[in-house]
C-alpha cells in the first residue's frame, strides 16, 4: 500500500506517536533508521508495521519479515519522522513490557539510576556510555520517556539491548534497598572526588535532573556523595558527561579495558 498525502489519516495517526501520550495510549512507538530497526528486532521487539520511504532499498524491505509494509511519499515520511532528513525506513513497534521482577543481577553489579532527566539527548547519550561500560542495570525514574524517538536516535538503538527499565522513584528506592547496593550520589556538593571512592563492590550511581540535580531525599539515601572537580567558571558538567566519567572510572577500577 502506498500513501502519498501527509494529510492521510494513517499518516496523522503515525505522526501522533511522536507524542508520549499517544505512545502510552496505543502501546506503539516509532524506531527511525535501518540500524535502529535492526537493533530493535535483534532484541526481540515486535514489529507491527514497516514504513518505507522513496529512498528505501530492496534490502530495507527484508526488515519487515512477516509484518505489513506501508510505502510513504517523502512528504508523508517527513511528517512522521522527528528528523530533518527522514531515514528510508521507520519501524512501528509494540512497546515492551518488562518488570524489575525479571532482573537477575550478577555479583557486585554496576547499576545506574537516572532520576527525572528531562532531555532526550542526554538520556540517549548516557545509554551509549552505559552500553560501552557494560552496566548491569539502568533504572530511568520519571522524567523523559525512554521510548521517545529522540532517545532512540541519540542512543543509536542500544536502548533495546540494554537492561534498562522505566520505573517510578518509589519502585527504584525499594529495589535498591532490597538489593543492598552501595548508593553513590553525584553532586557538586560531594565530600569526595569521584575517583577516590571504591567502585569494585556492588554500586548504584545516582544522577539527577539537569537543572537541580538530586533531591534531598535521594542525597540522604546515598552512602557517599562524590563530585567531579571543576576548575573553571561552570559549576557542573552536562549530566551525560558526568555519567560517562563515573561509569568508566568504575570500569577502570574493575579491570576493564
Amino acid at each position: 500500500m502506498r500513501i502519498q498525502s501527509p494529510a492521510n489519516p494513517k499518516v496523522k495517526a503515525l505522526a501522533a506517536l511522536k507524542e508520549r501520550r499517544e505512545r502510552e495510549r496505543t502501546g506503539l512507538f516509532l524506531v527511525e533508521g535501518r540500524r535502529e530497526v535492526e537493533r530493535a528486532l535483534r532484541a526481540g521487539l515486535q514489529l507491527e508495521t514497516l514504513l518505507r520511504g522513496p529512498k528505501a532499498t530492496p534490502e530495507d524491505q527484508t526488515l519487515a519479515g512477516s509484518a505489513p509494509t506501508l510505502e510513504l511519499s517523502q512528504e508523508a515520511m517527513e511528517r512522521v519522522s522527528v528528523r530533518e532528513n527522514p531515514p528510508p525506513v521507520i519501524g512501528v513497534f509494540r512497546l515492551p513490557h518488562k518488570t524489575l521482577k525479571e532482573v537477575r543481577l550478577p555479583q557486585n553489579p554496576l547499576v545506574l539510576v537516572l532520576l527525572g532527566l528531562e532531555k532526550p539527548g542526554n538520556l540517549g547519550a548516557i545509554l551509549r556510555s552505559a552500553d560501552g561500560a557494560g552496566v548491569d542495570l539502568i533504572l530511568v525514574a520519571e522524567g523523559v520517556d525512554l521510548y521517545s524517538p529522540q532517545v532512540i536516535r541519540n542512543s543509536t538503538g542500544v536502548v533495546f539491548s540494554l537492561p534498562v527499565f522505566p520505573v517510578a522513584e518509589e519502585e527504584a528506592a525499594r529495589f535498591l534497598e532490597e538489593k543492598g547496593l552501595f548508593l553513590v550520589a553525584a553532586t557538586p556538593r560531594g565530600e569526595k572526588v569521584y575517583w577516590e571512592e571504591n567502585y569494585q563492590r556492588g554500586v548504584a550511581f545516582l544522577l539527577g535532573t539537569e537543572d537541580e540535580g538530586l533531591s534531598e531525599a535521594w542525597l540522604a539515601r546515598a552512602g557517599v556523595r562524590v563530585r567531579i572537580p571543576m576548575r573553571g567558571v561552570a559549576d557542573s558538567l552536562n549530566v551525560s558527561v558526568s555519567a560517562a566519567l563515573l561509569l568508566y572510572e568504575a570500569l577502570r577500577q574493575r579491570g576493564g579495558g
